[in-house]
């Protein structure tokens, strides 16, 4: 089998040095370039045909936002972004204009090291495409409905539930649902998105720029409001109790994914059980099969993202394999799928005046 030819992007020499360590280890990568720019990094995607380009954000002549948007517009090609924490808002910009995946910078121990060669082998076979460049944002769909007012404490004013669990691919997938929802939206919305430690507030004021629906990291104790988004900090497993608040519970040293889909979507089930709705998106592993079987014993709903719109069908088919989901639905239809299932009418269906 033949190397995997990747080409690294960072004005730092020392930080070439260190992943050109870490890839190469085992023998099945190889660097065919390295550029200390964005513009020498879209010569390089152009001339050296890499199947993977890591790219720093911050450099000179022209940042890493400014080569990834022009990659995708003229050759797609798999990227993953390698960042400092303190670019974690701008990082997912990239993923916006076409990147996979958002890594913090790596060092030389053993598991980080194997860690991010394993997603390089991963995304290097993800087939993109070349993309539009980008247009202004349209505005939120809106709606005539009231948004709900304040709960008080222990009181419930929604209905139905909403938990997500996504990884590989996530965000991409979740800033296209998200931004689709109107800003009267019913149900509270609770995300396990797989990520690194760090990144998470970029990743929640990227989406709160997208979003119709304030979006914001859950925090321990805080009581749960309807219309309002929630993500699961990297470091911790969200869970919701009785009385309607979060409560984070610390993740083991030792568990292979962070935050647990699992935990979050068990704990919705056991809580609001047939008012539970779990949604499973593109990602690599098995993380979520299990609390989806609780909220389909539950008598909850349970929907899965189908293959075609998937970054990793991995997952996703997992569950759909486990029999644990009742619905495959496209990207493009989830938006209209949730509203269904929480009783709020689509903009587009509203009653004439």
């Amino acid at each position: 089998m033949s190397a995997i030819r990747v080409v690294m992007v960072d004005d730092s020499q020392l930080a070439r040095d260190v992943l050109r360590d870490i890839l190469t280890n085992d023998g099945d990568i190889e660097i065919v370039g390295e550029a200390a720019n964005g513009q020498e990094a879209i010569d390089m995607a152009r001339h050296l045909a890499p199947q993977l380009i890591t790219m720093d954000l911050n450099m000179p002549v022209m940042d890493g936002l400014s080569a990834i948007e022009e990659i995708m517009h003229t050759k797609g090609v798999p990227i993953l972004v390698i960042s400092d924490r303190s670019d974690a808002e701008t990082a997912y910009q990239a993923l916006e204009v076409g990147a996979l995946e958002v890594l913090p910078k790596p060092t030389l121990d053993s598991e980080d090291a194997e860690r991010l060669r394993a997603r390089v082998r991963l995304l290097s076979g993800v087939a993109v495409i070349t993309r539009l460049r980008r247009r202004p944002p349209p505005s939120p769909p809106l709606t005539e409905f009231p948004v709900a007012s304040p709960c008080p404490a222990a009181t419930r004013h929604y209905q139905r539930i909403v938990a997500i669990a996504c990884s590989t691919g996530g965000p991409q997938a979740l800033a296209r649902l998200l931004s689709k929802l109107p800003q009267n939206f019913p149900a509270p919305i609770m995300i396990a998105q797989h990520i690194s430690p760090g990144f998470i507030e970029g990743m929640a004021t990227w989406l709160g720029t997208l979003c119709a629906l304030p979006v914001s990291v859950a925090k321990e104790g805080e009581r749960i409001a309807p219309g309002h988004i929630y993500l699961s900090p990297s470091e911790s497993n969200l869970c919701v109790t009785p009385q309607h608040r979060f409560r984070l519970l610390p993740s083991s040293q030792d568990a292979l994914y962070r935050p647990s889909c699992d935990v979050l979507l068990h704990s919705a089930a056991s809580v609001y059980g047939p008012d539970t709705i779990g949604v499973i998106l593109t990602g690599m592993g098995r993380d979520g099969v299990r609390g989806l079987r609780a909220i389909q014993l539950a008598g909850g709903t349970t929907l899965a993202q189908d293959e075609a719109s998937s970054v990793i069908y991995g997952m996703n088919q997992e569950a759909v394999n486990a029999g644990v989901i009742q619905k495959v639905v496209a990207l493009s239809d989830l938006p209209e799928q949730l509203l269904h299932e929480v009783g709020s009418p689509h903009p587009s269906r509203r009653e004439p005046q």
